[in-house]
């Protein structure tokens, strides 16, 4: 990628991708399991909700609660999720110019959880490959097996032909 706000443009289309994979979950769905261990898809939805805010907040020179616990899963999730998003792009596009890069944790995240929701809830979609791609190639510099945490298992293989979401799935600790 080219120009130093590409990070936002790749964040912008990975935040439209996730919001159509919620739009497609349906209510009968939330207590199916994810790959996100211990995690049914109400509380996933819920923890994608809360990230435009939180993510926004830091953008803007904040310090957001990153342990605070899931949003609450209402009937519009797909609104809200879309109108924080919004909210997030704009305060990027607020800050001018950014460097390279900026928001590529914000892109891993969005393209990992994405390819949770979709597993989760079977849903049959092509994803954008520059999102995962964009992600994983962050990923695999930033986390590293001490500052993985509780967030993350530890990498496992995938697949020779593993797909750019496979490749960050599995580098996030899902079986894929």
């Amino acid at each position: 990628m080219s120009s130093q706000n590409d990070s936002v443009v790749t964040l912008s289309r990975a935040l439209d991708q996730t919001g159509d994979v919620l739009a497609a979950i349906h209510t009968d769905q939330l207590s199916e399991p994810t790959p996100c261990q211990d995690w049914d898809v109400a509380h996933l939805i819920g923890h994608v909700l809360g990230a435009p805010g939180r993510f926004t907040e830091a953008v803007r020179g904040g310090d957001p609660d990153w342990s605070a616990p899931p949003e609450p899963v209402t009937a519009n999730w797909t609104s809200k999720f879309r109108s924080d998003a919004d909210d997030l792009i704009h305060a990027w596009h607020q800050q001018g110019d950014v460097d390279e890069g900026a928001a590529d944790w914000q892109i891993a995240e969005f393209a990992v959880h994405t390819w949770d929701l979709v597993r989760a809830t079977g849903q049959d979609r092509a994803l954008d490959p520059t999102v995962a791609e964009r992600g994983y190639a962050f990923m695999s510099k930033a986390l590293t097996s001490e500052n993985r945490g509780h967030a993350f298992e530890p990498e496992v293989e995938a697949p020779s032909d593993a797909d750019p979401y496979d490749r960050i799935a599995a580098f996030a600790g899902r079986k894929v």
